[in-house]
Parts: C-alpha cells; sequence; structure tokens
C-alpha cells in the first residue's frame, strides 16, 4: 500500500510528512507471491487459503483538526497489489464516520475529510478498509482495520474551572508563606507539542503576592503585613500554554485574599482621666458608669478584661466586662454616703485576655485610666438606729401600757423632724398605737398571750419637710404570760369501770393541762372536792408527778344496778398566784372479758376492734337489708303464673299458642278419646269446647298385648262399621261455622282416619281404648331360644301374662 499526502499543513509536521512518505515508498508496495498455504481437493482443484498480506496491513492515518480550508482535506491512500491501474479494483470503506465524515475514491482509494474535526470531542476513528473486484464482487483483499487519529492543534485557551477563588492568610506573616495553589486546564492534548503547557504568571497584586510559573502557588511577597492598615486583596493570575511563548492562548481567575487577624494590638483607652457623678441614693449592686478602652483587633484577640487596681476604688466599687459591647460596667458594692465621703479615686486597667507570646516584643497588652467619682448629695429617708426592734409587754395590761420607743433621724445635713405612724395595711395596728413625735409605742387593749403570744407591725417614718421621703422598720411584740387560767382535765372521755373491780384497784390515771405557759403551767396537784361527803366508790391518789390515780374502794360493780358514776377532781397549778379549776369525770361499769386484760365495755370493744363506728355498722346492715329485699322480689317475680292465653271475649287479637307438651305416649288415655270419631253417636254426648278444659275425662284401661281373652263388642261397635266417618267429618264442620260460641280465630282440626276394608287391620293400640280388651295369639316363647341375655326379657312377658289370666 502507498500513502501520500498532498502537503504538510504546519512545519512541525514537516518530519512526520517525511517518514510517511518513506515509509510508504519502502514498505507498502507488495510483490505479490503465491501463497504456500493451500489444499488440493477431490475434483483436482486447490483450495488456497488467504490471509492478509503484509502490504494490505497499516496502522493509522492522520487528519489535522479544525481545517477551515474549501475542499475536503486530504487524509491518505489506499492501495492494492491488485490493482493494475485497469480500474478493476473498487476499494470500499466502513466504519466510524465513513461516507459521511470520511469518503473514498472507489477507483483510486483516496480518502477525504468532509468536515472540520475538533480533537476534544473525538480522538480517533476506528474503520475498516476493503478492497474487491469490481466485476465479480469478490475480495481481493481481506477488511483490514486502521485508525485515522484527530491531529491536536492549539485551539483550546487554559481555564480555572473552580475560579474565582478566596483565601486567608494571618497577617504579619513572614516572607513566602502559602496562601493558595491554584490549577488551569488546557483541553489540548498534553502529548503533543506545548499546546496544553501552561506557565502561571501574576496580572495584579504586586508587590505584596507572587506566583510559582509552574506551580501556581501562591505566596506572600512582602513580611508584617497589617490587616489594620488594609485587610483585603484582589489578586489576578494568568496561565498561559505553549509554555508561555509568543502566540500561545490565555486564562485568567481571580483570587479575593483577606488577612485574618492575630492580637498584635493592645487595648488603649481614649484618654487618661475620666470623671463620673454617682448620687449618693444609688442602689447597691446597680450600674453606676461605664468605661472602655479600644482594641484594634477582632473576635477574642480583642477581648479585654477590666480590674480596679488601687484599693480605695476597689472596696467601694467593683467592675466587670460586657461580652457585647467589650465596656467595663461599673457597679457599687457598698452604699455611699455623701456626708462621710464625697470623692473616690479609681485606677482601672484594661488587659487582654488573649496574648500571642510572638508579639511579645511589641510590648505588654494592657493599659489603665484614672476615673474621679464625685458623690452627689441627695435627700434621703429617715434612717432608723437599728434594722429590727424586738419589744415585749404583758398580757392582759390596760390599754396605753408603753411597750417600747423606736428612734430615726434624718441623714442629711439639715438634721430634720421626723414624724412616726403605722402602717395601716397590718392588723397589729388594731392593738397599738405610735407617737408621732417620740416613737412610743402603747397597746390600745387587752392582750391576750393564750389567743396571739407575737404580733409583727411595721413603723414607718418621714421628714416633716418632706412626707414622701419614708423608711420603715419592723417590730416584733412578744406577749409575755400571765397565770390567767385554771387548770383541767386533760381528758373528756368515760373512764370504764369493770366489774370486776377490788377495793385497791387503779381503775385509770388521768392528767391535766393549762393554757398558760410552760413555767406557769407545768406543776399540778390533785384531790376531791372537800364540800362532798365522803365517797364509797372511788378515792383520789395524788402522784405528785402532775398526775392522778383513780382508785375503786369497793369490790364489784353491777352495770344493771348502776352504770355511770360521777367523780369530781380538782386541780391545782403551780403558777404565782395558784389557780384551780374543777372537772367532773364520768365513770361507765361494763362487764370486762377475762383476766382483767382490756377494761372495755364487750359491744364498745367488738366496736373499737372492727375499727368501725355505730353509724358505720347501721349503714352495713340496711344495704345488706335492701339486697337481700331485691332478691326476694325477683325470685317472686320468677314464680308468678302466666296471664291466661284468652283475656275476655273482646279480645279479638289473632294469637299464635304454642304447645310444646309431650304426649304419654301408648299408655296416655286421657289425650284424646277416640270413641270420637269411631262413633259420631256416643261423641255428642261428649262433646265439649276445645278452648275450654273438661271438668273431668272418661278413663279407659289399656289391656297388654298378650291378654288372650276375648271381650264382647259393645252395641256402638257394632254401629261403628256402619256409620260413615266423612259424614261425621261434615257434620263437624257444619257445626263449627254455625257455632257462635267459638273462638272468632281460625281453628285447625285434623282427622286421621286409616279407613275401611285393609286386610290386615289397623297396626294401631288406639284400637283398644273405650273397646276393652282384645286378645292376643302372639307367643314369646321362642324368646328362650335367644340364649341368656333375653332371658331377662322373656321372664317379663311371662310375668305380665300371669298377671292378666289372674286379673
Amino acid at each position: 500500500m502507498r500513502i501520500s499526502a498532498s502537503s504538510c499543513l504546519c512545519p512541525f509536521l514537516v518530519c512526520l510528512c517525511f517518514i510517511q512518505r518513506s515509509y510508504g515508498a519502502g514498505h507498502h508496495v507488495p510483490s505479490r507471491l503465491p501463497s504456500r498455504n493451500s489444499t488440493k481437493l477431490a475434483n483436482g482443484e486447490t483450495e488456497v487459503h488467504h490471509r492478509p498480506k503484509r502490504g494490505w496491513i497499516w496502522n493509522q492515518f492522520f487528519v489535522l483538526e479544525e481545517h477551515m480550508g474549501p475542499d475536503a482535506q486530504y487524509v491518505g491512500k489506499l492501495h492494492s497489489n491488485s490493482d493494475k491501474g485497469d480500474g478493476n479494483v473498487r476499494y470500499i470503506l466502513s466504519g466510524e464516520g465513513a461516507g459521511t465524515i470520511f469518503i473514498i475514491d472507489e477507483v483510486t482509494g483516496d480518502i477525504h475529510a468532509t468536515k472540520s474535526l475538533d480533537r476534544e470531542r473525538k480522538g480517533h476513528y476506528v474503520l475498516h478498509a476493503q478492497a474487491l473486484d469490481r466485476h465479480s464482487e469478490d475480495a481481493l483483499e481481506p477488511k483490514s482495520e486502521f485508525i485515522i487519529k484527530v491531529q491536536d492543534i492549539n485551539d483550546n485557551a487554559p481555564k480555572f474551572p473552580d475560579g474565582p477563588f478566596v483565601a486567608t492568610v494571618p497577617e504579619m506573616s513572614e516572607l513566602g508563606t502559602s496562601v493558595l495553589q491554584v490549577t488551569a486546564s488546557d483541553a489540548d492534548d498534553p502529548t503533543y507539542g506545548n499546546s496544553a503547557r501552561i506557565v502561571y504568571s501574576i496580572l495584579q497584586g504586586q508587590p505584596y503576592f507572587s506566583v510559582d510559573p509552574k506551580t501556581g502557588i501562591i505566596r506572600t511577597a512582602l513580611s508584617n503585613m497589617d490587616r489594620e492598615a488594609r485587610e483585603h486583596y484582589s489578586v489576578v493570575i494568568q496561565a498561559k500554554d505553549m509554555a508561555g511563548q509568543v502566540g500561545g492562548l490565555s486564562g485568567s481567575t481571580t483570587i479575593n485574599i483577606t488577612l485574618s487577624d492575630i492580637n498584635d494590638n493592645p487595648p488603649k483607652f481614649p484618654q487618661k482621666n475620666y470623671q463620673l457623678y454617682v448620687p449618693e441614693s444609688a442602689q447597691v449592686g446597680k450600674p453606676v458608669g461605664k468605661i472602655k478602652a479600644n482594641d484594634e483587633d477582632l473576635g477574642v484577640n480583642a477581648d479585654i478584661r477590666y480590674s480596679i487596681i488601687n484599693s480605695e476604688g476597689a472596696n467601694t466599687f467593683s467592675i466587670a466586662t460586657d461580652r457585647d459591647t467589650r465596656e467595663g460596667i461599673l457597679s457599687l458594692k457598698k452604699p455611699l454616703n455623701y456626708e462621710r465621703k464625697k470623692t473616690y479615686t479609681l485606677h482601672i486597667e484594661g488587659v487582654n485576655t488573649h496574648v500571642d507570646p510572638r508579639f511579645s516584643y511589641l510590648g505588654s497588652f494592657k493599659d489603665t485610666a484614672t476615673l474621679k467619682i464625685t458623690v452627689g448629695d441627695v435627700d434621703e429617708g429617715p434612717v432608723f438606729s437599728i434594722d429590727h426592734y424586738i419589744m415585749d409587754v404583758y398580757e392582759n395590761a390596760p390599754g396605753g401600757t408603753e411597750v417600747g420607743t423606736v428612734t430615726a433621724r434624718d441623714p442629711d445635713s439639715r438634721n430634720s423632724p421626723v414624724r412616726y405612724f403605722l402602717d395601716s395595711k397590718e392588723e397589729g395596728e388594731r392593738y397599738f398605737r405610735i407617737d408621732e413625735s417620740s416613737g412610743v409605742i402603747r397597746t390600745t387593749k387587752h392582750l391576750d398571750r393564750e389567743d396571739m403570744s407575737w404580733h409583727n407591725i411595721t413603723v414607718m417614718a418621714s421628714e416633716v419637710d418632706n412626707p414622701s421621703l419614708l423608711s420603715h422598720v419592723p417590730v416584733t411584740v412578744q406577749v409575755l404570760d400571765v397565770n390567767d387560767n385554771p387548770p383541767e382535765i386533760a381528758t373528756d372521755e368515760e373512764v370504764i369501770v369493770c366489774e370486776s373491780s377490788r377495793p385497791g384497784q387503779v381503775i385509770q390515771t388521768v392528767t391535766a393541762v393549762d393554757k398558760d405557759d410552760f413555767a406557769n403551767g407545768q406543776r399540778f396537784s390533785f384531790a376531791l372536792q372537800s364540800q362532798l361527803p365522803l365517797n364509797p366508790n372511788f378515792t383520789l391518789k395524788d402522784n405528785e408527778d402532775s398526775t392522778a390515780s383513780i382508785i375503786a374502794r369497793r369490790r364489784r360493780f353491777n352495770h344493771l344496778t348502776q352504770e355511770l358514776y360521777e367523780l369530781p377532781i380538782v386541780v391545782w397549778d403551780g403558777g404565782e398566784p395558784s389557780l384551780s379549776g374543777t372537772s367532773t369525770l364520768t365513770l361507765r361499769v361494763c362487764p370486762c372479758q377475762r383476766h382483767g386484760k382490756i377494761r372495755m365495755c364487750q359491744g364498745e370493744a367488738f366496736l373499737s376492734s372492727a375499727g368501725l363506728s355505730t353509724g358505720a355498722l347501721i349503714a352495713i346492715l340496711l344495704c345488706i337489708v335492701i339486697l337481700l329485699t331485691i332478691v326476694v322480689v325477683f325470685v317472686t317475680l320468677r314464680r308468678s303464673k302466666k296471664e291466661p292465653l284468652i283475656i275476655s271475649e273482646e279480645d279479638i287479637r289473632e294469637n299464635v299458642v304454642t304447645y310444646d307438651d309431650e304426649g304419654g305416649g301408648e299408655e296416655d288415655t286421657e289425650a284424646f278419646d277416640i270413641i270420637a270419631l269411631r262413633n259420631p253417636a256416643a261423641a255428642e254426648e261428649l262433646k265439649f269446647r276445645r278452648d275450654v278444659r273438661p271438668d273431668s275425662r272418661q278413663q279407659h284401661c289399656i289391656l297388654p298385648p298378650n291378654n288372650h281373652r276375648q271381650r264382647s263388642r259393645s252395641p256402638s261397635e257394632m254401629e261403628l262399621d256402619q256409620t260413615d266417618v266423612h259424614e261425621f267429618i261434615r257434620q263437624r264442620l257444619v257445626e263449627a261455622d254455625m257455632d257462635n260460641t267459638g273462638p272468632p280465630y281460625d281453628s285447625l282440626q285434623t282427622y286421621a282416619y286409616e279407613g275401611q276394608g285393609s286386610p290386615t287391620g289397623t297396626v294401631s293400640p288406639l284400637d283398644s281404648l273405650g273397646t276393652g280388651t282384645q286378645s292376643s295369639e302372639q307367643d314369646y316363647t321362642y324368646l328362650d331360644d335367644w340364649g341368656p341375655e333375653f332371658q331377662k326379657l322373656a321372664g317379663l312377658y311371662f310375668a305380665e301374662s300371669d298377671s292378666d289370666v289372674t286379673t
């Protein structure tokens, strides 16, 4: 095969064209050699095994991209050694782009590209070539595959796909500190020429930053760049292909570089001396002023901690930092008093909390300022001598008794007179009053310690010249006790006396109570009333420990004779003066349980042990009675009889009456009288209403089937054979239609008659009703032959037969 090109389009392809021409001339003119691969067939012919000749094999063609000429671009030429130039060889091209992008001259084998190709879209095309005999269409050369490669030209400029960029670098960084690396991409072929070889350069941002031409790394070009002087920089980087040569394509991007802050600036107070006016009425703990030091840094680098470094100011004032505004908030630790101290001098220091040791050479990161505070005079309210008054007064003291005195003064230099009064909102105003000039507190009425032992009141004071300024002070008054309440027995419950009590036996030990204070009411003495005669039943013993014992004086008590006894007891307290009181105890006689262990009446003991009161037991019994009554009523209703089926003759509603009575079988002689059907004449005598139960029924005797006796037939039976039953039914139907006393509803009457003339006769045992006993010729002796299992049955039949004979 020969490959030729019309011309070399680019200077750098001259060598390639020369190589292609030499290679085609030296190696692609094959000589047709006979093949040694052959097989003789049976008919003497030889079958040749073809294989591709080296002259018909090649690797690839080249075509330049972006061809803009008016003619189709020549690619190359296909040639077969079988082509003698006479036009008998036809070349065929197939594969990618065949017929659309690439066309071939069928006679000469020249290949042309009809369209402009873009290597960045498709870098190569795979095609197949074949040589055919034009007349016979036989393959002169086997199909061979080759590649047309699109040759790259520099038609794409470098691009930064991720731009623009944002970067930060700390201020005061050293020279050459890396900031950011940018990378550009070129769509041209990096393996061919310099089309994709990129060189970086800086177009804007000098002299602050530089860029590495090969790697694209941006670095600082100046040291100690200060953020406070300039914070933002815009750097433009260019990327140029063809290794930066003239004629190369380029692209650029922008990098916005920000200097990040570091703590390289100490705090500074705008001025060294400050003044502040604070009124003496300022409240403790509340802010009274602000001071601020400026710091040019940002974030935590600008955090400042304030402090008062002199003792004069630190004892009275405190300072804290507001995190949002970075101001020093000045507050009071103690109340101010203009009359005592009129000015204060504070030395305030501001220090950075986050210090970078790399910049310690810049000096200490703190500053100080002086603050002079002037205390303002304010007209203040009266001030009491103490914060809380505690006073006391005896109970039952007459109204107007002095309780105590409160004192207040005007703290101002004018020393204005003070007026006192009580808070009208408090309840204590009813019991006390105060002298508005002297502050003396007195009672208004008698006080009872047992009713209220402590009183809390509030005394208010105001200046006479300025009543709007008020001061308050709490006053607590204790009511002291006097012995004004007699003692009494501690219990009001009945005392239980067992019937089996013996003389000298302690019935119960009693104690006393006193409403007076512990000092006057602890000691008690007991005795029986001396004005009464000697009690024959009980006596009292003082145990000298503020208790007394009730003792029985006689043997045995009987609750039936006398159940209740009264015992008056006199109690003295140990107060000054001593008071006494008489309490009457009720003693109840009750029969106690065995051994006298539980001294309680039996009924009350039961109730107490159960934990139920009498009212609770009555409620429980009442509930039980109600439940029993409900049960009885329910049972009674269940047992009540049903109402009659027909209430009255006027009730003409249709009724469905269900009878579920089971018949009595063959021996039931009262269910229905069959003679009424068999003997119409006799039935006339027994006619009765079907809706009313008759008073009596005719009884019939049913004889056993094995009765051999023959009874005589009655005249009615003789007449039965001559009576037409159908006529009898018709008569009954007419009677039912004409009967006005019958039920108003339809009545269905069913008659079952077997008829006459049956050669076998009737099989119903009802034929024996009313006709007497018929003889039976049935013999049951064969039951003896059935074995011992039927001996019992045979014996029953034989016994019944014997009894019938006897009857």
